[in-house]
């Protein structure tokens, strides 16, 4: 049986290859061998049995508070509801997988004999597991600000298309539940226009409901112009409701 700091002397040159893959270096080589340790490994081949899973535990709480420091920065005046389900995104386990894979730590993960055998080092919950036992590390290695930078260094391409995504999702589900909440149907979209080239095109989208228009939008892509329909339609569907009830009203007679 080892110690974690003979494995991490063994695995001197390793150590430096993933380094160099995360552009960062660590003043302490046994954390980063601890965040590549895991479990299954860490019983049959260490003497202590330790692992990454503390270092995963303490990994999920800073990025926790990394991605929301980044979100909350980045787009001044989203309402709550909508960063909460953009960090849902960005910190669930595919994305976590997709960005252990974007720096190659499978290569380097530490696995017991029956995780090789079952193909562990392509199971999205240890890969999303070590690259959050990593972001631990980093943390213990040199403090929040340079996890901080880790961690946005990472995840900022996303954000552009996650924010998209999210508040597309958030304007057309409120929009649904409130309308089927009342009145047990769901809004349509209609593309009532699309002009330009095809490299600037512009999409006119209605949201309609019980052949009423309840707003319009146009937006760069087709999501982008139902956000904004859906958007207007909550906007103004105050306007709409006396309206709404006497038509549904009529249809149970």
């Amino acid at each position: 049986m080892k110690t974690l700091q003979q494995l991490a002397h063994e695995n001197k040159d390793n150590l430096q290859k993933m380094e160099e893959l995360l552009r960062y270096k660590f003043a302490d080589s046994i954390l980063l061998q601890q965040s590549l340790v895991h479990s299954s490994y860490g019983f049959e081949q260490l003497d202590t049995g330790l692992n990454n899973e503390t270092l995963e535990f303490l990994g999920d709480a800073v990025l926790d508070l990394a991605v929301s420091d980044m979100l909350f920065h980045m787009y001044p005046g989203i309402r709550e509801g909508e960063l909460t389900k953009m960090r849902a995104e960005l910190v669930r386990e595919a994305t976590l997988a997709r960005m252990a894979g974007g720096i190659k730590l499978s290569n380097f993960l530490m696995l017991g004999k029956g995780e090789e055998v079952t193909q562990g080092r392509m199971k999205s919950s240890i890969l999303a597991g070590a690259f959050e036992a990593l972001v631990g590390a980093i943390y213990l290695d040199r403090g929040y600000e340079k996890a901080l930078h880790f961690i946005s260094s990472h995840f900022a391409p996303l954000l552009p298309a996650k924010k998209e995504k999210m508040l597309v999702d958030d304007a057309k589900s409120r929009l649904q539940e409130k309308l089927q909440e009342h009145f047990n149907q769901a809004p349509t979209y209609h593309l009532d226009a699309e002009e330009g080239p095809a490299h600037a095109k512009e999409f006119t989208v209605s949201v309609r409901f019980m052949a009423e228009v309840l707003g319009t939008g146009t937006g760069s892509s087709k999501k982008l112009a139902e956000q904004q329909a859906a958007e207007t339609a909550l906007a103004t569907l105050d306007s709409w409701w006396e309206e709404l009830m006497e038509i549904n009203d009529s249809k149970e007679k």
